[in-house]
């Protein structure tokens, strides 16, 4: 199953990057080549594979930011030792290899925005029985390894002493001094810890304790013009879910989080579905098959709960009250979470926040806002049944001769075009998905309506709720719901 989840996650990253590629404020390098130090030996940000090829977490995201800048990297292997004075020099344009954030280094080296937090934990192997814990390890005369100039020195010898502290030139000579009894831990960020576990896993393992908390970003030459570049894309990358995505591929949750999740032993589960609400589901023209971000979602919790969806389309008008009656296991449609439907049905954790906005057509130039709308006699349509159509009640202050009730959104976005009607209230993200299919003739105005979080739906008491929460709690953590959300959902 993780071979399998990882290979989505590969897949939904390549379909997410159109989004970012089209963000037209990030500035152009004009193909410059920028040269990056890396020791290539801190796994998983920087290291040599088996097959004598250099790869890790800064490949891909500097690889990536790269992409995003136009520019080329160039990448040195450098000591780890001289890496930083060299960077300050101006040896190389920018180092990255983990390289936690503090005021020394400042004096000599300028920052990128922090890009991760990370813990220095203790590792030892894995038959270890002689302490279970770093307190345990420090009343002891245990010795620990560590790279030489790192701020896993400083803590090693904060635990222990200088005098019981053994250095080493790079990290992967301290794994192996450990492996082979010449030290008896080692002091490491959780992270790179987790990567070298990742390839000694019969011999190492990673005590819970928490030493100390850090913040990792990029150095470069103090002044340099590559540092606001860099971080106005690294904030594109968190924003489209690409950078979630690559820390997925390359920090994967233990497999041990895997095994929490409940089994629902291939149950086949129905969901209602409408079918006509881009992009959370819709039909695809060429095919006729249904997908968006609803089938998506749910396709990845069931491949973690071990169950089979079963998508029915439903009309919207009979969708909540079908679920409520036991009709359907569950239904995902964008539902607005409310204290009113709640009374009838359960709701799952809130999975997206999003503004109901005012949708036009692309011509307009009657009204620029939804306060020049209400001012004047205009007609807005929306979807029966829906909040949208509370959102727009409320606008127009009950004036219900100015509402245009449809069965769905599709014929009220179709009606705005024919020019039947002059405005429809619509969930943002729902209206960009439908402003990406008709770009030509629709858009959204700025204004924020009403701001409202959706949810899943099901029978209440049903006991799908609690198993398919645990399974979108561990799609945000391990980065796959980010990415789901940048495939359908690009910047909304």
């Amino acid at each position: 199953m993780r071979i399998a989840k990882y290979l989505l996650l590969l897949a939904l990253l390549l379909l997410a990057l159109p989004f970012a590629f089209a963000d037209g404020h990030l500035p152009d390098l004009d193909g410059r080549t920028v040269v990056v130090a890396v020791d290539n030996a801190y796994i998983p940000f920087s290291f040599i594979d088996e097959s004598g090829e250099a790869m890790g977490w800064d490949y891909d995201v500097l690889g990536e930011i790269c992409s995003r800048l136009n520019c080329v990297t160039e990448w040195i292997e450098t000591g780890w030792e001289g890496l930083i004075t060299a960077v300050s020099r101006g040896e190389y344009d920018i180092s990255a290899g983990g390289i936690t954030i503090n005021d020394e280094r400042k004096e000599v080296v300028a920052f990128s925005d922090g890009y991760m937090n990370t813990i220095q934990r203790l590792m030892v192997r894995l038959d270890e029985d002689r302490f279970a814990d770093a307190s345990e390890f420090a009343a002891g005369d245990f010795t620990i390894g560590v790279q030489v100039a790192t701020t896993n020195y400083i803590a090693a010898s904060d635990l222990v002493g200088a005098d019981r502290v053994v250095p080493y030139d790079s990290f992967g000579f301290a794994v192996q001094a450990l492996i082979s009894g010449d030290v008896d831990g080692v002091v490491m960020d959780d992270v790179a810890g987790q990567g070298y576990v990742g390839v000694n896993s019969g011999e190492i393992k990673l005590l819970s304790d928490e030493l100390v908390s850090d913040e990792l970003g990029f150095i470069y030459p103090q002044d340099s013009e590559l540092i606001e570049p860099f971080n106005m894309a690294l904030d594109s990358m968190r924003a489209d879910g690409s950078l979630d995505v690559i820390n997925a591929k390359w920090f994967p949750p233990d497999s041990a989080d895997d095994m929490m999740l409940p089994d629902l032993g291939g149950r086949t589960v129905t969901v209602a579905v409408e079918n006509a609400y881009p992009p959370f589901n819709v039909l695809n023209e060429e095919t006729g098959e249904g997908e968006g971000w609803d089938y998506d979602t749910l396709g990845e919790i069931c491949a973690r709960l071990n169950c089979v969806p079963e998508y029915i389309e439903t009309s919207w008008e009979v969708l909540i009250a079908a679920v409520s009656n036991g009709e359907y296991d569950m239904a995902a449609d964008g539902i607005t979470i409310t204290e009113e439907r709640a009374q009838i049905v359960d709701y799952s954790e809130g999975y997206i926040d999003v503004i109901q906005r005012m949708m036009v057509r692309i011509e307009e130039d009657r009204f620029a806002n939804a306060a020049e709308f209400v001012a004047g006699d205009f007609v807005v349509g929306v979807q029966v049944a829906t909040t949208n159509y509370i959102a727009a009640s409320e606008l127009l202050g009950g004036d219900e001769e100015r509402i245009v009730g449809y069965g769905e959104f599709g014929l009220a976005v179709q009606a705005l075009i024919t020019g039947d009607i002059d405005a429809v209230v619509i969930d943002d993200v729902a209206g960009q998905g439908y402003v990406g299919l008709n770009a030509d003739k629709i858009k959204l105005l700025p204004d924020d309506l009403i701001k409202q979080q959706l949810g899943f739906i099901y029978p209440q008491g049903s006991e799908l709720v609690e198993p398919f929460n645990m399974a979108l709690d561990s799609m945000r953590a391990d980065g796959t719901l980010a990415a789901i959300n940048a495939k359908w959902l690009g910047d909304s």
